[in-house]
């Protein structure tokens, strides 16, 4: 496959009250996506379809995030969703619980190959 690269877009997102990992990265994923409008796949004549988006999303315990969630965010595409070990929690300091910042690295290719 001749998986081309052409767009990478950031971002970041927060849970600031409950402690939600999912939801922290849920809006990192559309701060990344609602920084542009991806209209990538009309310029290469290729159907929305066929974009491969690779989002890679750092908070500091993975193991929390619903990865089905983050799926259902992408309107169209083949999305694979990563998730590392990364963001932060600030503890706050006169209450219990902490801010979950997460953050996101969304990337757009497609199989030039096969589409060509």
């Amino acid at each position: 496959m001749a998986r081309t690269r052409v767009l990478v877009e950031f971002g970041m997102g927060t849970s600031l009250r409950r402690e939600d990992y999912t939801e922290a990265a849920k809006r990192a994923i559309k701060d990344a996506l609602w920084h542009n409008s991806v209209s990538l796949a009309e310029l290469f004549d290729f159907p929305k379809e066929a974009m491969i988006i690779d989002a890679e999303i750092g908070v500091a315990k993975p193991d929390q995030v619903d990865v089905a969630a983050l799926k259902q965010i992408f309107p169209y595409g083949q999305p694979n969703i990563r998730l590392t070990e990364g963001g932060l929690d600030v503890d706050k300091p006169h209450a219990d619980g902490r801010t979950v910042i997460a953050n996101a690295a969304v990337i757009v290719s497609f199989d030039m190959e096969a589409l060509s």
